[in-house]
């Protein structure tokens, strides 16, 4: 979960009260789904002390700065809803006098751009160390590690407008980076590197590499005059990029791969900067090719839908019949605005009396009713929901699966393999190309944030093989394995996908062959007492000719073989390996 630093003199100023106690402030921090995890040292003057939030919310970036978070403990705790006068709606774009030209070249490379003007008063230390932590939360987290979204800085007064978004080869233009002097060879001056050289010899050109570096026209962003801003999403320019305490004008821009979040990261960029003091100023972003939200588009802008819900639905899931007047009263606690009125939900035909919510210009999170009833729930307070004890009398026992599950594991620890544990989500490079398997029945999720969770595991094999990966300089042989859940898209079931219980087993060594692996099978039913035949399998993960599925009532039980050498090479395994993964779900009756 995101954690973030606040200084506390800003973040009560913002927050427009101050919490004597603890136990006081982690109260206040639940309506933002946020705990304390570190209070300040009282040691320290008041201006130096610093906070340390956990938030435990995910969808809610605008709440991973001192600004959003104050914001959001001001609205809840009486404080009036902010008014942000700059934002452009659909139809009804605000005047600008800055512009940005976004060239056809980006398109193909990283097409979408974001920005806004920020002015009125000089920018401090604790101001300054607020933005690049907020620029790095939203870059790191909902940014997938600035693939998906990237931000930048820059001093106005040094621009001449109109700024320029275009693609060219990395060889053909150099500039000086920030932090230049980091660069391998520790240049004794100012140093230029092409767009090429930064991605081999500064630090942030080769933490980020990856996004850029396969692509044969890279993103640059340069003043009408051609002086460098930056390369999206590596590194700013050493002379307009360099922003220091006491400027007072900035330039923010994000560019990105998602123009809606791209655009809704630049309106909590934009509503920070306001909660501030700051003023803020729009730009004109004009494309050279058509964008979901038309060719010239005028930022920040608001671009979220309202979302119905109605009060049975509240009803139902709090367990307290609600009014209209009191759900839209807890709305705009939330910071939302609100109207009690008769509508239907989405996906249903009934008419219904309901609440309408328009989430914040700097809230992008809602995409079902069920979103707008947590918001009732949290606006309204946890702690005025009467406690109740359970009405229906259970006991407590082990499901059949795991039951079942930890005799698999007893079987396997016994002979000789040792027991590992993963997680359910990984990438699509992992869990796909490695394995060199085909995406059609992986599940990707629809708003990951980040590209290492971005797909649920249909296989724990990629798992195993990660291990195997990390662990040539253990004696071996290895003998690993896991049983958990997998899922994969099943269109014979009500929501589309399917979960299973799955064992994966994995045998690294000289003496790993499909002799060894098949005897493991054997031995594996046996114990389990059941039975069941192979029949010959095209699985590419496995050599052709040395793998088996394994059949059991006439269905897929799993599947075992020796590993291709392609899918070795791709995890920079040395050794042969063995593996075998089963469905655990179908074992379970006799």
């Amino acid at each position: 979960m995101p954690k973030i630093e606040v200084n506390e003199e800003l973040f009560f100023s913002l927050a427009g009260k101050r919490w004597k106690t603890r136990e006081e402030l982690e109260m206040a921090l639940t309506c933002a789904k946020a705990e304390l995890d570190e209070d300040s040292d009282k040691n320290l003057a008041e201006a130096e002390r610093t906070l340390k939030i956990e938030l435990n919310d995910t969808n809610r970036p605008d709440l991973w700065g001192t600004a959003g978070c104050a914001r959001q403990l001001r609205v809840y705790h009486g404080g009036k809803k902010p008014f942000y006068p700059f934002f452009s709606v659909p139809g009804d774009m605000k005047a600008a006098q800055k512009r940005v030209i976004v060239e056809d070249s980006v398109r193909a490379v990283r097409p979408w751009l974001a920005g806004f003007i920020a002015h009125g008063k000089s920018i401090t230390d604790a101001g300054l160390r607020d933005m690049i932590q907020t620029q790095e939360k939203l870059a790191w987290n909902y940014g997938r590690k600035r693939r998906a979204i990237s931000m930048g800085v820059y001093r106005t007064a040094l621009i001449k407008w109109p700024v320029h978004y275009r693609a060219l080869d990395p060889d053909s233009v150099s500039f000086v980076p920030l932090q230049w002097e980091l660069c391998d060879g520790h240049p004794a001056e100012k140093t230029s590197f092409t767009l090429r050289e930064i991605l081999k010899k500064h630090p942030k050109g080769r933490e980020y590499a990856f996004i850029q570096e396969h692509e044969p026209l890279h993103p640059l962003l340069l003043d009408d005059k051609g002086a460098i801003l930056s390369y999206p999403p590596v590194i700013n320019s050493a002379d307009l990029g360099a922003v220091r305490p006491g400027d007072s004008e900035l330039f923010i821009e994000l560019t990105g791969t998602d123009i809606s979040a791209v655009t809704h990261a630049a309106s909590i960029a934009a509503c920070d900067f306001a909660d501030q003091g700051w003023t803020i100023e729009p730009v004109e972003i004009c494309y050279g090719y058509d964008t979901p939200f038309g060719r010239t588009l005028t930022t920040p802008f608001y671009f979220q839908q309202p979302v119905f819900c109605g009060l049975e639905r509240i009803r139902k899931f709090l367990g307290e019949a609600l009014d209209g007047k009191t759900c839209v009263a807890a709305l705009e606690r939330m910071g939302c605005k609100a109207e009690k009125r008769k509508d239907v939900e989405a996906g249903s035909t009934d008419l219904v009396e309901g609440v309408r919510a328009w989430p914040p210009e700097y809230r992008n999170d809602y995409l079902h009713a069920a979103d707008v009833m947590e918001d009732v729930m949290l606006g309204r307070g946890l702690e005025t929901f009467a406690p109740e004890r359970p009405r229906d009398f259970t006991i407590g026992r082990l499901s059949p699966v795991t039951i079942f599950s930890r005799k698999v594991k007893e079987i396997l620890v016994g002979a000789g393999f040792q027991e590992m544990i993963y997680n359910y989500l990984g990438s699509k490079k992992d869990l796909v190309t490695r394995m060199r398997g085909a995406d059609e029945r992986i599940i990707r999720i629809a708003n990951p944030m980040t590209e290492n969770y971005e797909y649920v595991r249909d296989s724990p094999l990629a798992n195993l093989a990660a291990s195997e990966a990390m662990s040539a300089n253990a004696a071996y042989p290895h003998k690993i394995f896991e049983v958990g859940k997998v899922a994969y898209k099943d269109p014979s079931r009500n929501y589309g996908t399917a979960t299973r219980q799955y064992a994966g087993i994995l045998h690294a060594g000289a003496d790993a062959n499909f002799n060894t692996i098949a005897a493991l099978i054997q031995s594996l039913f046996y114990y389990l007492s059941r039975e069941y035949t192979l029949q010959e399998t095209g699985d590419p993960r496995f050599i052709p000719g040395r793998a088996a599925h394994i059949v059991r009532g006439g269905a897929p039980a799993g599947v075992f073989g020796e590993f291709h050498p392609e899918l070795l090479e791709n995890w920079d395994i040395k050794t042969p390996c063995t593996a075998a993964e089963i469905d655990l779900d179908l074992l379970i009756h006799e």
